[in-house]
């Protein structure tokens, strides 16, 4: 039987990002990123809204570019997968944590917003590719065609 661990989220980054390096020299970046619902209660009628804080953890180029282009605030669309990891507390007490491993990323907003350009993707390369697709575009490539777009 055949799976799918997808996740497509859009909302607002809370805090400004936190980039590490691991001993190979790859970079992690983690942002915390909030959604929200708005509903109408059926009892009083009024609007309600609930907001879910969502972690999400980027590796390689793409943790890099996240680290520099994304703030607290921004609006940014994230695509990936959810994995649950088990840690131990310092009192030895087992932990869970679910994060979202993000495959690509796209910013969000306008221009004026102060950070990145709004609409830039980025993709995280993929290991398993076929040889017969077009490579995922590189931030290089991207920020590139930035001056070739004729509108």
């Amino acid at each position: 039987m055949a799976s799918v661990n997808k996740v497509i989220i859009v909302g607002n980054i809370g805090r400004d990002p936190e980039t590490r390096y691991m001993p190979s020299g790859d970079a992690v970046t983690n942002i915390s990123v909030a959604t929200s619902d708005r509903y109408k209660d059926k009892q009083t009628g009024e609007m309600k809204e609930t907001t879910e804080w969502h972690r999400v953890a980027f590796f390689g180029k793409l943790a890099e570019i996240a680290g520099q282009y994304l703030k607290k605030g921004s609006q940014v669309y994230v695509e990936g997968r959810l994995r649950t990891r088990k840690w131990a507390d310092a009192s030895g007490q087992e932990k869970y944590s679910t994060e979202i491993v993000a495959d690509s990323m796209q910013m969000l907003g306008s221009k004026m917003s102060g950070g990145g350009e709004g609409g830039e993707s980025y993709s995280r390369p993929k290991s398993s590719e076929s040889s017969n697709s077009a490579p995922a575009p590189t931030a290089a490539s991207l920020g590139a065609m930035d001056d070739d777009i004729p509108f």
